[in-house]
């Protein structure tokens, strides 16, 4: 099998920027990522073996349960419970998980214990519902991230004294919505960032950062939220971090909902109180009017896709032999018994290439010409290590007086 090796001409690398879109659905408590229902498996409950809205990141464990199995693993006897887990065996090289400390690592484990983990690893949207009032970490850890896009907006100012726009954001009223990076890649694209808020179906508000700057300005909404709040900014984005930060705190209604889990102190509807049920541990409401309160979250992500286009060819004059058993005629009356051999010679037996060139007519054939038909084409690594293949759909043909160029392209 011949082998040639790829020019500096026939490598091409890029890099593809996709912006692919997310949603989530928030409702009584739960979410819901992409508009996908709750799949029932045979074993566990949902079959990613995670909630709705959230995503598994190995995607092991489908629909498997945690059971016993009177099985035991390594020689400290770890137990098996019927579930993929990560594990690692404490030795010289001194390689454990990120979330063992050097200190646990040294005093708590000897030489030959196992170190295990567990599966599945999920990631969804967390909205924090505990930052409305005293100072908190959450926050004053974002200081100087925020700061740092005074430059695009002065709403991402930590704290500010300019006018009306005065507050503090280490101790002010405000709502902070997490977005893992798995849903959004290096980036949130600017300009697609959507916030829908519902009471009983209707929108009352929706906020968009149509400017591209990071603010969420309120751009719609029922009558009351648009007398109240249209127009103003809502919060912020912090696009490469995965944050939302809203800090409007106008009314969208009258009606006072039981949005903290606290039938005893009731809030009106604002954008304090988007997104509750996310995650944020106020999953068990204790006034059936917060069902009617549903949130909507939807933008798109940055994934940067490193591609590389490789161009093969077959030049004029060569790969036009082939090993395919059909290369070679043979006759009824043509039986191959094996090479001939002795003392002084090796000799194999005459093979005849079949003429395959097409003729306008069944006999006589046409002239012969040596083809061949490539089907597909192999990349090799430094090392001759086969590392990827490409095969034809329909294979080609490869006269001796015809170029060839093969375009391969693979992303990664």
């Amino acid at each position: 099998m011949p082998l040639y090796e790829f020019k500096e001409t026939d490598k091409f690398f890029n890099v593809l920027k996709t912006h692919p879109k997310t949603e989530f659905v928030i409702y009584d408590g739960q979410v819901f990522l992409n508009n996908r229902s709750e799949e029932s498996g045979s074993f566990f409950k949902y079959v990613p073996n995670v909630a709705p809205g959230n995503v598994s990141l190995y995607e092991l464990n489908v629909d498997r349960i945690e059971e016993a199995t009177g099985r035991t693993i390594g020689t400290d006897g770890v137990e098996d419970k019927a579930l993929i887990y990560p594990f690692v065996t404490k030795q010289g090289s001194t390689t454990a998980f990120k979330t063992i400390s050097t200190t646990k690592y040294n005093s708590d484990f000897a030489y030959g214990d196992i170190l295990s983990g567990s599966y599945p690893l999920s990631a969804s949207i967390i909205r924090s519902s505990s930052i409305a009032s005293a100072t908190r970490r959450e926050i004053v850890a974002l200081k100087n991230t925020l700061n740092s896009y005074k430059f695009m907006s002065n709403h991402y100012a930590f704290t500010s004294d300019r006018g009306t726009q005065q507050w503090d954001k280490g101790t002010q009223e405000l709502n902070l919505i997490s977005i893992p990076s798995i849903f959004y890649g290096s980036e949130i694209k600017k300009g697609s960032v959507k916030l829908q808020f519902f009471i009983s179906g209707t929108l009352v508000a929706e906020a968009q950062d149509k400017a591209e700057n990071g603010e969420l300005i309120q751009v719609s909404g029922s009558a009351h939220a648009q007398a109240n709040g249209s127009g103003s900014v809502a919060g912020v984005v912090l696009y490469k971090e995965g944050f939302l930060i809203l800090t409007g705190s106008w009314d969208f209604s009258t009606v006072t909902r039981d949005y903290i889990n606290d039938a005893s102190n009731k809030k009106k509807p604002s954008w304090l109180y988007y997104g509750v049920g996310a995650n944020d541990g106020v999953s068990t409401i204790s006034n059936a009017i917060i069902p009617s309160s549903s949130y909507v979250l939807s933008f798109e992500g940055t994934q940067e896709v490193p591609t590389v286009t490789m161009l093969a060819h077959a030049n004029k004059g060569d790969l036009n032999y082939s090993g395919n058993p059909t290369y070679v005629e043979w006759d009824s009356d043509q039986i191959f018994t094996g090479p001939l051999t002795g003392t002084m010679y090796y000799k194999e037996p005459p093979s005849k290439i079949k003429n395959v060139v097409s003729s306008s007519f069944a006999t006589p054939t046409a002239s012969f010409d040596k083809e061949t038909y490539i089907t597909r084409v192999a990349i090799y690594d430094e090392d001759r290590n086969m590392i990827g293949i490409a095969n034809l759909a329909t294979p080609v043909k490869k006269t001796e007086e015809r170029d060839l160029t093969f375009k391969l392209k693979v992303d990664f």
